[in-house]
């Protein structure tokens, strides 16, 4: 696995990702949809299993779960599980930072 930097550093993390709003990260070519939800972070495939929709163009609810914008399927972001069993499993990202920066494994 590569580690990638994503950010300089936790706090430029936190401040370029609000809480519950996802955001589009392109990683060597990989579209990620990041979340910040709990005060953790959270990385996982930009693209809906169902039908392709763009993630980070989505919200994430009271649960944790980032929730599609075209037909509000609802996938966990700590484990890329969907909510809906018609739907295939998102990929999922680890995340980590050190004294480095914050950095997303690929």
């Amino acid at each position: 696995m590569e580690w990638i930097k994503i950010f300089a550093g936790e706090d430029i993390a936190r401040e370029q990702l609000k809480e519950d709003k996802p955001r589009l990260l392109v990683v060597n070519g990989r579209r990620i949809c990041l979340a910040r939800h709990g005060g953790k972070f959270f990385a996982v495939q930009d693209a809906c299993t169902h039908n392709g929709e763009s993630l980070s163009k989505g919200q994430v609810n009271y649960l944790g779960e980032i929730v599609c914008p075209w037909h509000n399927y609802r996938f966990a972001l700590d484990n890329g599980k969907a909510c809906d069993s018609s739907c295939r499993d998102l990929a999922t990202y680890p995340l980590k930072w050190d004294e480095g920066g914050f950095f997303i494994g690929m």
